[in-house]
């Protein structure tokens, strides 16, 4: 007579810590990896190890939102809905529990029981791939808990807030990069525009201008974009670029694109540490965007025939 295979029953309360392996063997999943759907028991045992996700470009944590926000598998390319990410997706009409587990290998203790939410189960974002390569698109899960109060925001994004604008002190040094990879070391490129940015922000003021950067959050994204330096005063936006190589010069004019949507008609600059060769002046130029670089005395702007004498800002020719 065949003998029946009972379903275990979950036993784990938060808190509790348990070997990966005999978990496994208790109650399905894998033994490795980030996410288990598990075919001898009715759950998805879900792995999140901030040490080690960092290094893949996961970074996940709770938000203000009162959600744990997980990223999905998928080490190197566009993530996609499918394997463990889909049984996230799919867990309650596949009728499975979502566990969520704080470590991944040797010992991990349990969180607890999460959904994803109802409203918006997860977004899009961008992330690197596996050990600090480009920069590719994630899936990021809203998980919200069902049988524990949500703790307080760990994640390096929590200080975001929900505004999509937001002045910040140009002295905070932050890039876009620091959100999105928070373990990468700053490169040498982005420590030579800042001491650009800082040097443009002391002249402005010195002409009595008021400047600022600014944290501006697009609809349905979770990071932030940020200005390298605004001009209150001239309504400027400014990108800055620690070189004067073509793909640099266009990288800026479609930063500075994405960054006006949000302002009322601002004027645009880009911020080089030498002068630009003739072509890429007549790059700006074409997009109505001034050049500025540094002089002995100084900063030059060289203004797109468009704006001419519009931003307010004295030139120093050299």
């Amino acid at each position: 007579m065949a003998t029946m295979e009972l379903t275990p029953v979950w036993s784990l309360r938060p808190g509790d810590r348990i070997e990966r392996k005999a978990l496994q063997e208790t109650y399905g999943g894998r033994t490795q990896g980030g996410i288990g759907p598990s075919k001898a028991s009715p759950n998805v045992l879900i792995f999140s190890d901030p040490i080690a996700g960092e290094q893949h470009g996961y970074v996940d944590g709770w938000m203000p939102d009162g959600c744990f926000h997980y990223t999905g598998e998928g080490q190197r390319g566009d993530q996609q809905m499918k394997s463990g990410n889909a049984s996230i997706l799919r867990h309650q009409v596949e009728g499975r529990a979502l566990r969520v587990f704080q470590g991944a290998r040797g010992t991990v203790t349990y969180l607890g029981e999460f959904e994803v939410d109802a409203d918006r189960p997860y977004y899009i974002t961008d992330a690197p791939e596996t050990g600090g390569g480009p920069l590719r698109a994630v899936i990021v899960f809203r998980l919200r808990p069902k049988d524990i109060a949500p703790a307080p925001a760990s994640m390096k994004l929590a200080g975001l807030g929900p505004a999509p604008c937001e002045e910040v002190p140009v002295e905070e040094q932050w890039t876009e990069k620091a959100f999105v990879d928070p373990a990468r070391e700053p490169y040498e490129m982005e420590r030579r525009e800042a001491k650009l940015v800082l040097a443009l922000r002391d002249y402005l003021r010195s002409q009595g201008h008021s400047v600022v950067r600014l944290k501006l959050l697009p609809e349905g994204e979770a990071k932030p974009i940020l200005t390298d330096l605004y001009d209150k005063t001239a309504n400027l936006l400014v990108e800055a670029k620690g070189t004067t190589e073509r793909g640099a010069v266009r990288m800026a004019l479609g930063q500075l694109a994405d960054y006006r949507r949000f302002l009322d008609a601002p004027k645009c600059a880009i911020l080089l540490p030498a002068e630009p060769r003739l072509d890429l002046k007549r790059l700006a130029a074409a997009e109505a965007v001034t050049l500025i670089w540094p002089t002995g005395t100084g900063f030059h702007f060289e203004r797109a025939p468009t704006t001419a004498q519009a931003s307010g800002v004295e030139m120093v020719v050299a």
